[in-house]
């Protein structure tokens, strides 16, 4: 099993945090996957109910928007507005497509807590442009979800069960593995939450043996 998740939380990402930096930085200066750093997230906030708070705090007392910054996006803001659409990534024009990108970096910054309040009430006037918040709520609640995976098999338990199970956790967990291995056999499971699920849960894709009596 990989160091890193054998040992998580990793202090040093949960300091890191907790000064304010993102979660897409850590994992960007500590080169893993941003899901990596998510899991060890999970387990350090339970164990610090105020590192969340903490975190809002010092990632708002970072240095504010540049007044360009500003600029920027009162002419992104106005360019919505004329267009009736957000900028696209893929377009032939350069400008549009620097747009796109400062978008994007706005989302990130949203979805990990880090966007900066003028950022958010400016951004309000055109509530479409975080189009993108519901899949990293799908995020937390998936590392949400493997963390619970952990604690449970390392209680001693086998795979759990969503059917015949033997209480709500369970049924809870086996109802989320089930479909992961569902999606692995699919083709539709992320690669990169494959290899988190190996490196945690060595033998999910396997489970139960058929037979077996439940632990």
């Amino acid at each position: 099993m990989d160091r890193r998740l054998r040992r998580a939380p990793d202090a040093e990402w949960v300091l890191m945090y907790r000064l304010g930096l993102s979660r897409k930085r850590i994992a960007e200066l500590v080169r893993v996957h941003p899901a990596v750093v998510g899991y060890h997230l999970v387990i350090a906030r339970r164990r610090d109910p105020g590192l969340e708070t903490a975190h809002h705090a010092a990632a708002a007392a970072r240095t504010s928007p540049s007044p360009r910054s500003l600029t920027s996006m009162e002419e992104i803001i106005a360019w919505i507005t004329a267009e009736g659409r957000l900028p696209r990534g893929h377009s032939e024009n350069r400008c549009e497509r620097s747009m796109a990108r400062w978008l994007s970096d706005r989302r990130r910054e949203a979805a990990d807590g880090t966007l900066d309040p003028a950022y958010s009430e400016g951004l309000a006037r055109v509530p479409e442009w975080a189009g993108n918040h519901r899949a990293a709520a799908d995020d937390a609640r998936w590392n949400e979800r493997l963390a619970q995976l952990v604690d449970f098999r390392a209680e001693g338990n086998d795979w759990p069960r969503h059917h015949h199970y033997a209480s709500e956790r369970e049924h809870t967990l086996g109802v989320w593995i089930h479909t992961q291995r569902y999606k692995r056999r699919r083709g539709d499971l992320d690669p990169a939450r494959i290899k988190l699920l190996d490196k945690t849960n060595p033998g999910w894709q396997t489970g139960r043996t058929r037979g077996r009596p439940p632990r």
